[in-house]
């Protein structure tokens, strides 16, 4: 008996595990998904579920989610500086002043994050 078998009507290899033949299946690698992404995924599950099961179907989800992750990393970074340059907020303030240059950081931060969530996650 062969070690492996090939399916030409499934297209799936077999290998042999003492008497049975088990087919030789991998997972695809998941991609990275960070806060965002996880967010993003929960709110399509949890509210969104007709377009969270049609992705899921295709098997497109984890690209999708990927995708929307990057996205909104990416805006929250260029919010943040685009924030800080229109407030003035500068390295010259975060040496005179360090807790001033963090509480105006945390302001920014804090609504760099509403509007990634309002304009891309939940949305």
């Amino acid at each position: 008996m062969d070690k492996y078998i090939y399916n030409r009507s499934n297209g799936l290899w077999y290998e042999r595990c003492g008497d049975y033949y088990l087919p030789c299946l991998a997972l695809d690698e998941e991609k990275p998904v960070g806060v965002w992404g996880e967010r993003y995924r929960r709110y399509l599950k949890e509210h969104r579920r007709s377009i969270y099961d049609e992705l899921l179907l295709n098997d497109t989800l984890d690209d999708h989610v990927a995708e929307i992750d990057r996205q909104a990393e990416e805006m929250f970074d260029r919010m943040i500086k685009l924030i800080a340059v229109k407030r003035g907020i500068t390295e010259h303030l975060k040496c005179e002043d360090q807790m001033a240059w963090v509480s105006a950081m945390n302001q920014i931060r804090d609504i760099a994050k509403e509007v990634v969530l309002n304009e891309l996650i939940y949305c």
